[in-house]
């Protein structure tokens, strides 16, 4: 696991017409990242203006003091680049991004390069679950990513379809861990992809599929503010705005769904 700091360059420029995605060069990448590993994009192209503008809601709509933001599944840095325009300065941003090209590219993004002195920037190379394993550094006890670390946002894109319900319920577990209380998550889903995995991957994964869906409605049963669909992103999407009380919570039991179940959820 690779775990740096990345520091702000006062003679960086943050491009004034910069695109989201930054140019072809992000949706190339990514493209050939999907193609290679589509289980862990779950994408073909990186999310659009509209839908990334849905997913720093948390952030920009923000209490009058310094906060602490995690972004897992970063990808090529659109909504990275986006956190770091509208971030201030004492705040901080933590990025897990477990594919090593991605990390690369993140490294390189000259707009987090440019982004507003005193907004510390922290890379974590490495899946969410590990965070936990990250060793403490002494003298910085605030540095994020350390044990007991606990954020007001967190702004997941991990595909979650593309898991298993057991590393659903995990992976949001630990979201509600890593949370401050009142903390707010964000992520998105894509519109129907419910019957285009029965169509294609058969009845075994279909029914995955659909566990997972329930698994993440329960969830947003619990915990959800408000939902918005974006038309406008290939393809079209809808992003979930939720909040943590705090403290230990049984969302959701761990079991199979039944027949009966897996029919409702179709």
């Amino acid at each position: 696991m690779t775990n740096e700091q990345l520091r702000h360059r006062p003679d960086s420029r943050t491009p004034q017409d910069s695109s989201p995605s930054q140019g072809g060069g992000d949706h190339l990448l990514f493209l050939a990242e999907a193609l290679r590993t589509f289980r862990d994009t779950g994408a073909l192209a990186p999310s659009g203006t509209a839908l990334v503008n849905a997913l720093v809601v948390p952030v920009t709509s923000r209490p009058d003091r310094p906060i602490s933001v995690l972004e897992v599944g970063a990808g090529t840095g659109v909504v990275t680049r986006r956190l770091a325009q509208v971030l201030r300065p004492g705040d901080r941003l933590h990025v897990v991004e477990a594919n090593p090209r991605f990390a690369e590219r993140l490294r390189e993004d000259p707009v987090l390069a440019a982004r507003r002195p005193g907004v510390g920037l922290r890379l974590s190379a490495c899946r969410v679950e590990r965070l936990s394993e990250e060793p403490e550094e002494p003298g910085d006890p605030q540095e994020p990513g350390e044990p007991g670390e606990r954020y007001d946002v967190i702004v997941s894109g991990l595909p979650f379809t593309n898991f298993t319900p057991a590393q659903v319920r995990d992976i949001l577990d630990l979201y509600l861990r890593l949370l401050a209380p009142g903390g707010e998550l964000t992520y998105f889903g894509y519109l129907g992809t419910t019957a285009a995995r029965t169509l294609t991957s058969g009845p075994r994964r279909g029914a995955r599929h659909r566990e997972v869906v329930r698994l993440l409605r329960r969830f947003e049963a619990a915990y959800g503010l408000g939902e918005r669909t974006v038309w406008r992103n290939l393809p079209p999407a809808r992003a979930y705005l939720l909040r943590s009380p705090g403290g230990h919570e049984d969302w959701a039991p761990r079991r199979e769904l039944t027949p009966h179940e897996e029919r409702a959820t179709a």
